[in-house]
């Protein structure tokens, strides 16, 4: 098996860091009809995060985390900047937060068409802090191979100031351990300290992506494909979609108590049975290395 062949090439502490990274990996689901059914297949008590979907609106995000919590997981609500209308809108989410025990959130600048005052995540940030809110845990996002619409140096600035206000930085998809390390390496010689989420593929396939993205809606697909390009050139090459890889080249990083790789977002693309099974395999694979 090609697992078996690469984990030999990986120590035992370095196994074992990873065992326990993929054990308490989050789950992100999309708010699509099926996504509540596709929760069964997660083992129990873990944490999910749901995007905001601009075709699908804030609240069906809110609908979702407060259905999956009712089903005894962690459920983490993504607040979109440009999908939130102003203060008052604010307001009455963190509100709903509160009343439903929710007390994790991920801020995001979004994919939607800025409907309101807040142009990013960072004055939405800013914004619930002066409100108050109920979150212990807040994440953001971190762009190990950069955005396609800002640029580098606004980016590290952005995340900088960030760090007033989140606990964690989540990256987004990217397939190149070494551009991951370098980048690491990079922000904390320039004063970012946050924890990292490492975010990961799950199990699908190219059929599969674009059914999603179909379904999310033909602009947001497009905006979505945009961000995520290289995704597309590595789903096209059978074989090469998965987390497996980009772990074992990331292994000697998540060892590294300096780099502070804390946890392991994995995009499900609502796969989430295949996903779950990836993760007991790789769970098996791996304990028996460490």
């Amino acid at each position: 098996m090609r697992r078996q062949r690469d984990a030999e090439a990986i120590t035992a502490e370095t196994a074992e860091a990873l065992r326990l990274l993929v054990s308490d990996a989050k789950f992100e689901l999309i708010p699509l009809s099926h996504a509540l059914d596709r929760v069964a297949s997660l083992p129990p008590g873990v944490t999910v995060t749901v995007t905001a979907s601009p075709s699908h609106g804030i609240e069906s995000t809110f609908d979702l985390v407060e259905d999956v919590a009712a089903l005894g997981h962690e459920a983490i609500p993504h607040l979109s900047a440009h999908m939130i209308r102003g203060r008052e809108h604010l307001s009455e989410l963190l509100q709903r937060a509160q009343d439903t025990g929710i007390r994790g959130a991920f801020v995001v600048g979004g994919d939607a068409k800025d409907r309101g005052e807040f142009h990013d995540g960072l004055s939405l940030l800013r914004t619930m802090d002066e409100l108050g809110h109920p979150f212990l845990q807040i994440g953001v996002p971190a762009y190990p191979e950069g955005h396609p619409d800002i640029a580098n140096d606004v980016l590290l600035a952005t995340l900088v100031e960030k760090q007033r206000y989140a606990s964690y930085m989540t990256t987004q998809m990217c397939f190149n351990p070494g551009a991951i390390t370098g980048w690491l390496s990079s922000v904390r010689s320039q004063g970012v300290s946050l924890p990292v989420h490492l975010g990961v593929p799950g199990v699908a396939d190219l059929t599969k992506l674009m059914r999603v993205a179909a379904r999310i809606g033909v602009a947001d697909a497009a905006r979505y494909l945009k961000k995520n390009r290289k995704i597309v050139g590595r789903l096209l090459s059978p074989g090469s979609f998965g987390p497996d890889a980009l772990l074992e080249g990331l292994g000697s990083a998540v060892a590294d108590p300096v780099a502070a790789i804390q946890r392991l977002h994995v995009f499900t693309f609502n796969e989430v049975g295949a996903t779950v099974a990836w993760q007991q395999r790789m769970l098996a694979e791996l304990g028996e290395v460490a």
